[in-house]
């Protein structure tokens, strides 16, 4: 996250949102040094998270985050830029923000900064924790436009987009799997064959024709996607005048994917 701070968003003033951002334009319009501007943030935010949300949700992991991200912001201040296009910083600037993010999510940690400002409004004004956090950095990429110009605004908003996805991406994982649904009037031949042929288990689901009224039990499996192609035309081979309804699975946890 330093890293992307230094190399891509300070230097060509992409406020992206968050603790970070105010620091961006704080270090751009009176020349604060922004580890300095995020400390002076981070801290009384945590204090205050503390004492109005609770102190046991926020252990050293938080305040690890609090201190540890603003110092190595100071250690790499002095690195070059590595482009000094907009529109490539806020896409590698905003992946490398998302991917530190994400990591520290997956360690079940926080940064602090403005997640807990979010929170702390959500608690006091019924707001939502997403509408939170959406009015925060939705302000601080307003005052980048205001105070470098509209295209800065609009590249913070791309940069803040694709942080958004990149943390998702870290979570979740690349690999996408595919969950099908199988109606056909063959159904146990259809889950013989998924049993030792795929070697996938299934769901059978009860359900009734809207049409006929009749029972018509549905088959639910969940399959990597390098198997769904073999899925379907076994199921094709068996009964041609089967009914498949195939969804992506962003996360499946359990036998045969990945572990609780």
């Amino acid at each position: 996250m330093a890293l992307a701070f230094n190399l891509f968003l300070l230097p060509n003033q992409i406020a992206s949102g968050g603790v970070s951002g105010i620091s961006i334009i704080l270090a751009n319009v009176l020349g604060w040094e922004p580890a300095f501007v995020q400390w002076s943030l981070n801290i009384p935010l945590f204090i205050s998270g503390v004492l109005l949300l609770g102190g046991r949700q926020y252990g050293m992991k938080t305040l690890a985050g609090t201190l540890f991200l603003p110092f190595i912001v100071y250690l790499t201040n002095n690195m070059d830029p590595w482009t000094t296009d907009p529109l490539l910083a806020a896409l590698f600037g905003g992946m490398g923000a998302g991917l530190g993010l994400g990591i520290v999510f997956r360690g079940k940690g926080s940064t602090g900064g403005t997640d807990l400002a979010a929170q702390i409004l959500n608690k006091y004004t019924g707001l939502s924790l997403g509408t939170s956090i959406a009015i925060i950095d939705g302000l601080i990429v307003l005052s980048a436009a205001i105070v470098f110009d509209i295209e800065r605004g609009l590249y913070a908003l791309i940069g803040l987009y694709v942080t958004s996805k990149t943390i998702d991406l870290v979570q979740i994982g690349i690999g996408r799997s595919k969950m099908t649904m199988v109606i056909t009037c063959k159904q146990e031949e259809v889950r013989e064959a998924i049993l030792h042929k795929i070697d996938r288990g299934m769901t059978k689901l009860t359900a009734y024709g809207g049409y006929t009224d009749q029972e018509r039990p549905i088959l639910m499996c969940v399959v990597d996607q390098t198997e769904f192609t073999k899925l379907k035309q076994i199921v094709k081979s068996i009964d041609p005048n089967a009914f498949i309804i195939v969804t992506d699975a962003s996360e499946v946890l359990g036998e045969g994917f990945k572990k609780v």
